[in-house]
């Protein structure tokens, strides 16, 4: 059973260029008074799946869709499987090895124009190239992605960020879509040079950051569907007993545009400037906390950590409470908006050994040293439907409702 925890994106590493863009189970029950309902139906519904992953990668609570990608403007068209779903970041990532289209590729001078894009997990690198995106009856034109894996040498200045994911091994996944709160993967009206997050590639082994305009970013593909455009519900059904082998759900596209994507009475809980919110647990409130569906478990910091109890070498960064931990924390939106949660942890130990996929009690470490922070895992999705609204003029820095 794979144990690696991604894809969480280091909202504290990017969030000055985010500033500048803006302007038991685990599960409670879900937002329409405990009665959750899933939809599977619709041209605004693709099907997500806990299942593993690609075959022999066993990726615990990761949930895969399906994504078509098109030469632009053309019906020369690939359809890749198992890219996880990630409302933690923005933009659509396939790995080179699994694509066979000839996309066109972005340049800067004549040059190449490769992006590095930083993760919890470390970071991908590769070419920046165009693609029509589809997904369910959705569609967005001409989208600037992100091609994972170059010849190109990484330059010391992306490599800094942490360890490559670059690899089916190492990211995990034949690609992410970030589906999260921003239209971008980095800012708006431009990424600067000095964020290390786009370069100009005058050969393969010399490559140098530049200013990228926020069109030629990496692009949330939600934001450019012709509708259905302004976020999504990721909804998954509840575990039961604390992990089951595999489930199955829906992404549906937009929020409050169809009869099937409503907000009903789900709360919201709208984003800071900087993409987060604010959790507060054991008396200590962690400013700097998310909502995550591409991070594997609820990681945040227990005390001294001590308290429930870190797992061993084996499973290191991973919560082993004996007996099982109950936890209740706080969540309290940008707009003032607060609410309880409860979940429960157990040991990761005993969940990655049980050869599942769905571990609604999976809890780790929320990093090494401070800001520490809340982060909201795959779990959380557990038995609620979790909306992620884009940013836009009325929330600025997005939201989500559960």
């Amino acid at each position: 059973m794979r144990t690696m925890r991604m894809v969480s994106l280091v909202a504290s590493l990017l969030a000055f260029w985010f500033l500048a863009g803006c302007g038991g189970g685990s599960s409670s029950s879900s937002s329409n008074g405990g009665l959750q309902t899933i939809s599977s139906t619709g041209g605004n519904v693709a099907t997500i799946s806990v299942n593993g992953g690609p075959a022999g990668i066993d990726y615990a609570d990761a949930a895969f869709a399906s994504v078509t990608v098109c030469v632009p403007g053309t019906s020369t068209c690939q359809t890749v499987d198992n890219i996880l779903v990630d409302t933690g970041s923005s933009g659509l990532r396939i790995l080179s090895s699994v694509l066979t289209l000839p996309l066109p590729q972005q340049t800067s001078g004549g040059n190449p124009v490769v992006e590095c894009f930083p993760f919890v997990s470390g970071y991908t690198w590769g070419p920046v190239q165009t693609a029509d995106v589809e997904m369910a009856s959705e569609k967005a034109s001409s989208v600037p992605i992100q091609v994972v894996g170059t010849s190109t040498t990484v330059p010391e200045s992306c490599s800094s960020f942490g360890t490559s994911s670059d690899t089916l091994d190492t990211l995990g996944a034949n690609g992410i879509v970030g589906v999260g709160l921003f239209a971008q993967d980095c800012g708006d009206p431009t990424c600067p040079a000095a964020a290390n997050i786009y370069y100009d590639c005058a050969s393969t082994s010399s490559c140098t950051a530049i200013t990228e305009a926020s069109a030629q970013e990496v692009q949330n593909p939600v934001s450019l569907f012709a509708s259905d455009n302004n976020g999504v519900i990721l909804e998954l059904p509840a575990v039961t007993g604390g992990e089951e082998a595999t489930l199955s759900g829906s992404l549906v596209f937009g929020i409050g545009t169809q009869s099937n994507n409503a907000l009903g009475a789900a709360t919201i809980y709208t984003a800071d400037d900087f993409g987060n919110f604010t959790t507060t647990y054991n008396g200590t409130a962690y400013p700097d906390s998310f909502i995550d569906s591409g991070s594997n478990g609820y990681y945040f910091l227990d005390g001294s950590i001590t308290g429930i109890g870190e797992c061993g070498p084996d499973e290191a960064g991973f919560y082993c409470p004996t007996p099982m931990a109950n936890i209740s924390a706080t969540n309290q939106g940008a707009n003032g908006t607060g609410g309880g949660v409860s979940f429960s942890v157990a040991s990761a130990e005993t969940l990655f050994g049980s050869g599942d996929f769905a571990l609604s009690q999976l809890g780790g470490i929320s990093g090494e040293s401070a800001p520490f922070y809340f982060d909201f895992g795959l779990p959380f999705f557990f038995g609620r439907n979790v909306y992620t609204g884009l940013q836009s003029s009325t929330y600025p820095d997005g939201y989500w409702a559960y």
